[in-house]
């Protein structure tokens, strides 16, 4: 599958962004061609395929967006697709513990499998994964690490990115 992507500054560093060819988000991330899917068989640079993704990007950042309105095209099993869709559940500013996902799913003995498809997101931000955290309400990890995870959180907490 062909993918289009852009690599873009941020306030907290550089963001790659891939969207397939019907322009939906396919991969996104803290970082370069590394924080896109490995699966893509090709990679081309398109900066106007990926403008709006970066629009609302560079908004969710700032502080102005709360909501994405881009079309997702995660690849993942099953169980992987459901967990992303929960995710894109939790309300701007809240968290959600890998248990109460877990105990969401029937299993609530799961929170480690949980735990492993929220790491597997591909699509950084959009899909946050970053709004669930430990049952004793710890960040716990994050791909970008824990200081990106606490600034994310209280960018949506305050308003105001505070990390750069």
């Amino acid at each position: 599958m062909k993918l289009y992507y852009d690599i873009f500054l941020t306030p907290l560093g550089r963001f790659a962004a891939a969207v397939d060819e019907t322009g939906a988000l396919a991969g996104a991330g803290f970082g370069g061609r590394e924080a896109l899917p490995r699966w893509a068989h090709e990679l081309t640079v398109d900066p106007q395929a990926v403008a709006i993704t970066r629009r609302q990007i560079e908004e969710y950042l700032a502080g102005q967006r709360r909501e994405f309105t881009l079309h997702l095209a995660p690849r993942g099993t099953p169980f992987q697709q459901w967990v992303w869709a929960e995710l894109r559940k939790i309300a701007f500013g809240q968290t959600r513990s890998y248990g109460q996902l877990a105990a969401d799913a029937g299993k609530p003995g799961g929170a480690r499998a949980i735990g492993q498809a929220v790491g597997s997101n591909p699509i950084c931000l959009v899909i946050p994964c970053h709004r669930v955290v430990a049952a004793d309400g710890s960040l716990g990890g994050f791909a970008y690490g824990v200081e990106m995870k606490r600034c994310l959180l209280e960018l949506e907490r305050t308003g105001q990115e505070r990390c750069s």
